[in-house]
């Protein structure tokens, strides 16, 4: 913290008040009695200090927030719901941009469009868009926030029937680096639209998302537990590549949880869990409960007719804030007999309970966008694969780090090359190349021309053409 406020310090006092007038938010310094709480994010991990912290209250505040980092050739973060497992929603000694507070959200039920601000989380927009019987793709813990989500891609249990949440964003206001608010669509500053569909945060700060919405009220949703077999990992790979776009079903690798509906003698063992999310007829739901049924003995469910919104909220209590993270991903075509054997050896010795391995399912919608269509590249993909060690206690941080290494190392010879960005952990730079292929290169040409001097470099980031050359 000493050195945050001499960071802060060096600014100068006059300049730094001078910056706090200016804005309708907060200015949040070091010694200020808030800052402690401001500078935590949810992976406990990171336990970083900046030197200023912008609570930003509108567009304006965010302006200001990017104009001040560059012209004090600042370190910018920007936080939106501050789930960054690498931790690019802070830093130490620079300036975090935290929307937190900028959570405002329109709905047009007749057009099924709905604009929210960059701070807001799924929980806030899967409120909203509810009320209307509409929803969108988001994401499986609903403390996430959009904004990082959607600009990495954006995977969910609707995106089998609707596609990722970047190929439903219309529109996008954004600052860039110069400080300058655009509003991009396919129709305006498309170059800067098709980068913001997958490319990440490198490209400015979004301070509002447009989505298309889809007519969806209650699923059956819920988890069906299954002992850790190699049979059931293959049936799930034909049974899903071959469902019904509206099931949307996520297969998980993990430690029985303490749950009523699932037998002591499960609980803390390695199992597999299918994450159902069928949106399709309630006529229809016992054969979604056959067909999963066939898939192996079933040692625990809860199956059953909720709110969308409801089946985002499963993990909530799982994963907290404050636990600790590291993650790896990759995308697979194929779950071959030697990419399950890994994933067998691997989840028998999973380090603890709130750590899991997901495979979210990449084909009907998702499949339909071309790899060229938008920045997210690997439409080929059948699965991408997310190693989520996840524990309590930072006195347990080698173990589980180490064993989620080893893990992804061991399935690189079963795996594309590159991997879902919001998948990626702080030490996975070298890979960005491979994470977006074909489009790699384009991206760096957009970059060099909206953020030539990479000013929003704390992300998986893309080296604009100009540095690069």
């Amino acid at each position: 913290m000493r050195q945050a406020a001499d960071s802060a310090a060096a600014l100068g006092a006059e300049r730094v008040q001078a910056f706090a007038e200016r804005l309708h938010g907060e200015l949040i310094r070091p010694q200020d009695a808030r800052y402690e709480e401001a500078r935590r994010v949810y992976n406990a991990v990171h336990d970083r200090h900046p030197a200023l912290i912008v609570r930003a209250a509108d567009v304006a505040d965010v302006m200001a927030g990017v104009a001040f980092a560059r012209q004090h050739e600042l370190p910018l973060a920007v936080r939106g719901g501050g789930h960054s497992v690498p931790g690019f929603g802070t830093c130490d000694d620079g300036l975090v941009l935290d929307l937190g507070r900028m959570r405002g959200i329109r709905v047009e039920p007749e057009a099924q469009r709905v604009r929210a601000e960059g701070g807001c989380t799924w929980a806030d927009l899967n409120h909203a868009t509810a009320a209307f019987g509409l929803a969108t793709t988001g994401g499986i813990v609903s403390t996430t926030g959009i904004a990082g989500l959607t600009l990495g891609g954006g995977l969910g249990y609707l995106a089998r029937r609707c596609g990722l949440a970047c190929d439903n964003l219309l529109s996008a206001d954004v600052v860039t680096a110069e400080g300058r608010l655009l509003t991009c669509s396919e129709d305006r500053h498309p170059e800067l639209f098709w980068a913001l569909r997958g490319g990440g945060g490198n490209f400015g700060v979004v301070t509002s998302f447009e989505y298309r919405l889809h007519p969806v009220v209650d699923i059956l949703g819920g988890p069906t537990f299954f002992p850790l077999e190699g049979d059931i990992l293959r049936r799930y790979q034909e049974w899903i590549l071959e469902a019904p776009e509206a099931l949307g079903a996520i297969l998980g690798i993990v430690l029985g949880p303490p749950l009523p509906f699932l037998p002591e003698r499960w609980q803390g063992q390695p199992v597999i869990v299918v994450l159902t999310c069928w949106s399709g007829p309630a006529s229809e739901d016992e054969a979604i409960r056959e067909r999963l049924e066939g898939l192996g003995p079933v040692i625990g469910q809860a199956l059953q007719r909720m709110p969308y919104p409801a089946i985002n909220t499963l993990f909530d209590d799982l994963l907290p804030a404050g636990l600790h993270h590291y993650w790896k991903g990759c995308f697979t075509k194929q779950l071959t007999d030697e990419a399950i054997a890994v994933h067998l050896e691997y989840g028998r010795r999973i380090p603890c309970l709130q750590t899991a391995t997901l495979l979210f399912p990449l084909d009907g919608a998702c499949r339909r966008v071309a790899p060229e269509a938008t920045a997210f590249a690997y439409r080929d993909a059948n699965f991408a694969t997310a190693l989520g060690p996840s524990w309590p206690d930072p006195a347990d941080s080698e173990r589980n780090i180490a064993w989620g290494r080893a893990y992804y190392q061991a399935l690189q010879p079963h795996s594309e090359a590159g991997g879902y960005v919001n998948f990626m952990s702080g030490d996975d730079h070298a890979r960005v190349r491979d994470n977006y292929r074909q489009n790699h290169d384009r991206l760096a040409r957009i970059k060099a021309r909206f953020d030539p001097a990479n000013l929003f470099r704390l992300n998986q980031n893309i080296v604009p053409a100009s540095q690069a050359a």
